[in-house]
């Protein structure tokens, strides 16, 4: 028997689940299709596992450092086994907070894949009928949506053909699974996945290479932020080859390890490590959704949308990582919910993806958000800048962390916050006032007029605010 419903989200994914939440209270009748677990790559092979993973790699770092606090740790040993166990417990705690918040909102879970159908006997309209074929072997479910939300989300981009047989040649969700750590490992890939997992590794003792096809690592941050990154994790002993061009036919798989040889601004290198991992990117996952049954159309790998996730089909819309765009987390949870609302009302409401915290949970950790300093010039902004060391803010010393700073970027004729940028200690938990600064249209002025607690790594704000007119207090 089919199965009526209101909207129909495919994937329960961060941007699925909580589209799903959002329209239980709006009042629809909602329904998740997901092939796997609730809560997507996210909670599974993305943000929460990884998070835990850098946890322990900093709960390592600072029991090897303790001795300068005072405290005397001895035979200070890495269990990856156990580390491995936390991670499942807390995945399966995180797991089932959703599904309880799936009971509580009343939302139809299906457990199986799903389909979108041409014109039926169901539905005259393309994609009006959602097959899915559940994982248990029963017979599959027929589903009957006035609206529909793809949210199916994105897997790692494959490498020309480089097979990842997730023992020696990694993709980041097999790294996740390691029994036990390689002595050395090379990462392909400068970005947010291979410099979160070089600081890690590093910090488990084994001996990092990053091989980056750009100019220099994290080439989406400001440049000031990369290069000091590349200063700090150089310092931590981590090798990094910029301007690396690589074939997939280079890469050669030994008995126990693996070899590349790559083209460094026209010098052919040769690198050889235990294992690699390869973190190029992300493709969406658009495949056998029955996509060609409807008129929706797709660029590459990912699914074409409006500025309210409708695609060419108006009742099917897209959201999350198989759109492409931003690929965070936060910004599918809200393209979900402005899909859901204009579902429910009609509702118009836009997100501005300048204004959205980027952030890095290495050590030292990089926050960022609104324009860099490059394209606030490219945009013809007359640009002042302040900037502040974290050498000069009182709970950065206490920690031991003094290294890094934040650079506060405004126009100089209207005085409005363009771009704020930080690398630092837990400068990812520092950036939401300066998005709420940016949300506010906040001038460094009203920063710098706000009063942070003493002592706090939040003054840091407060006096890159003030340095911007040259008011810094404490340098």
């Amino acid at each position: 028997m089919a199965r009526e419903y209101d909207l129909v989200i495919i994937g329960g994914g961060t941007g699925g689940y909580v589209a799903a939440i959002k329209a239980a209270q709006l009042g629809l009748k909602t329904a998740i299709v997901e092939k796997e677990k609730l809560g997507g790559t996210c909670l599974h092979r993305g943000c929460i596992p990884t998070k835990t993973f850098l946890r322990s790699a900093e709960m390592y770092r600072d029991a090897s450092n303790a001795k300068e606090y005072g405290i005397q740790i001895s035979n200070i040993q890495f269990n990856l086994q156990q580390l491995q166990e936390r991670k499942k417990s807390v995945i399966e705690q995180l797991h089932q907070g959703i599904k309880g918040l799936m009971k509580k909102g009343k939302i139809d879970c299906y457990y199986g894949t799903a389909r979108l159908l041409g014109p039926s006997i169901f539905s005259p309209m393309a994609g009006g009928t959602v097959s899915v074929e559940m994982n248990d072997g029963s017979e599959n479910e027929m589903l009957l949506p006035k609206n529909i939300i793809i949210a199916t989300g994105a897997k790692p981009r494959p490498f020309n053909g480089i097979e990842y047989d997730g023992t020696m040649i990694l993709n980041s969700d097999q790294i996740l699974e390691m029994e036990e750590l390689p002595a050395s490992m090379i990462i392909i890939g400068g970005g947010v996945i291979g410099i979160e997992w070089a600081s890690c590794l590093s910090d488990f003792g084994v001996k990092v290479t990053i091989l980056e096809y750009a100019d220099r690592i994290l080439p989406n941050e400001d440049i000031a932020i990369s290069k000091e990154m590349e200063k700090q994790l150089i310092k931590r002993g981590i090798n990094i080859v910029t301007k690396a061009e690589i074939s997939p036919s280079s890469i050669v798989k030994g008995d126990n390890s693996v070899t590349i040889n790559a083209n460094v601004n026209g010098e052919e290198k040769k690198f050889e490590a235990e294992k690699m991992l390869i973190s190029i990117g992300r493709i969406g996952n658009i495949e056998n959704l029955g996509l060609e049954n409807t008129e929706i159309e797709t660029d590459s790998s990912f699914i074409k949308v409006n500025d309210v996730y409708q695609t060419k089909e108006k009742h099917i819309y897209a959201i999350g990582d198989c759109i492409g765009g931003v690929q965070l987390a936060h910004v599918a949870s809200h393209e979900g919910i402005i899909a859901v609302e204009h579902i429910a009302s009609g509702k118009k409401k836009a997100i501005n993806y300048r204004n959205i915290p980027r952030c890095v949970y290495s050590f030292p950790e990089v926050a960022s958000i609104g324009l860099t300093e490059d394209e606030a010039k490219s945009l013809n902004y007359d640009v002042k800048i302040g900037t502040f060391p974290f050498k000069g803010i009182g709970k950065a010393v206490v920690y031991g962390e003094t290294e890094g700073f934040v650079k506060v970027i405004a126009d100089r004729e209207t005085d409005d916050l363009l771009g704020v940028h930080m690398i630092g200690p837990h400068v990812t938990n520092l950036i939401s006032e300066a998005a709420l600064g940016l949300t506010l249209d906040a001038t460094p002025w009203e920063i710098g007029e706000t009063i942070h607690p003493h002592p706090s790594l939040s003054e840091i704000l407060n006096e890159a605010a003030l340095a911007v007119d040259g008011k810094a207090i404490h340098i």
